[in-house]
């Protein structure tokens, strides 16, 4: 297994989306050949009991899931297992396949360690994407789908993308995750609104008991993101993902004009955001935490604040594949120094 810090200077030569590529092409090579890839899960994969827990009616064997938007079409879940996540979530799909924004659309921000994307839910559309996981699922790992509209679809028309996928895809997937909340497709976060959400949830329910989440902004006030996430829940919302990428460009030194920001500078405010969220819905539903996490540390505030589960991708790319066994064995410390006999007793602590 070749060092990440050797391969890092090279893919940084390449663009963002090329060395996406090219890892995503070495990660599908587990479809072919899993045990060429024993190695890396030998090495990446930590199996701490004090790290399991029972959600979705599945066992999660550690709480550090890969965000949505790396493996778009679910080509990767395999590949992915063996870099030490416990859980996956693929997509955005959407009901017809998408080639998303013109190129270039993904940046690195290296100094900061921020990625700025406005890749516009590009995928390969919900039937392809169907084909692959009803040949996976149930893995041996939970997987959740996101969920998005198609970009030619109206604002009017929204909901009936949501429930087409909704209907496809709830049998294949232990959670789904109504995305409303990417700046990449216009008029998308318009949809952040509660007559949305309620329309939404309500014919959502009607169709699946399958668990339903939603993703939202951090580019809103704590209190705008309080009441839609609280009328969500109060809706039939199972659970809340917080944030997606900002659109706050100040954090950056030299943005582009277009697209989201997430990692490193993405923390804080990721952070205001899912911690309002935690005061008002902690013990209501399931908190899953995203944006900036690239430490054991940074997981366990969030755990600590409310969160279940974490997600990290932009980390990944900036610290390599064994960011995610050195958070899962600091995550393990941490809970023993503090005396928990598993993470699910750590969760929470800091709203009680």
């Amino acid at each position: 297994m070749i060092a990440y810090e050797s391969l890092k200077p090279w893919l940084f030569k390449l663009q963002p989306e090329t060395a996406h590529h090219v890892v995503a092409t070495l990660l599908r090579m587990a479809n072919v050949c899993p045990s060429l890839f024993n190695p890396w899960q030998e090495k990446h994969f930590v199996a701490d009991p004090i790290l399991n827990q029972e959600l979705f009616g599945r066992t999660f064997p550690n709480p550090v899931g890969l965000g949505a938007g790396f493996d778009k079409n679910a080509t990767m879940i395999r590949g992915i297992q063996a870099l030490g996540f416990g859980y996956t979530e693929i997509g955005t799909v959407t009901p017809q396949p998408q080639p998303g924004n013109p190129k270039p659309r993904m940046f690195r921000h290296v100094e900061e360690e921020t990625i700025q994307n406005a890749m516009g839910f590009n995928n390969d559309g919900m039937y392809k994407v169907q084909q692959r996981l009803k040949a996976r699922y149930p893995f041996t790992t939970p997987i959740g789908v996101n969920i998005g509209k198609n970009k030619t679809t109206e604002e009017q028309n929204a909901i009936s993308d949501y429930t087409q996928l909704i209907r496809g895809l709830h049998d294949l997937g232990d959670y789904l995750v109504i995305n409303i909340s990417s700046p990449n497709t216009p008029g998308l976060r318009d949809l952040q609104n509660e007559t949305f959400i309620a329309e939404l949830f309500a014919e959502a329910k009607a169709i699946t008991d399958k668990p339903i989440l939603l993703k939202i902004a951090p580019d809103m006030t704590p209190e705008q993101a309080v009441a839609l996430t609280t009328l969500a829940v109060e809706k039939g919302a199972d659970g809340i993902i917080a944030t997606n990428t900002t659109v706050d460009y100040s954090l950056v030194a030299q943005p582009k004009s277009i697209g989201g920001l997430s990692g490193k500078v993405l923390k804080e405010k990721s952070f205001a955001i899912f911690e309002a969220v935690a005061k008002e819905l902690f013990g209501k539903t399931v908190l899953i935490s995203v944006g900036g996490i690239d430490s054991a540390e940074e997981a366990y505030r969030r755990i600590k604040a409310g969160a279940s589960l974490v997600q990290v991708y932009s980390a990944l790319i900036f610290k390599g594949p064994e960011l995610i066994g050195d958070i899962n064995r600091g995550l393990a410390d941490l809970l023993k120094r503090d005396g928990y006999s598993s993470i699910t007793e750590a969760i929470g602590a800091d709203r009680r």
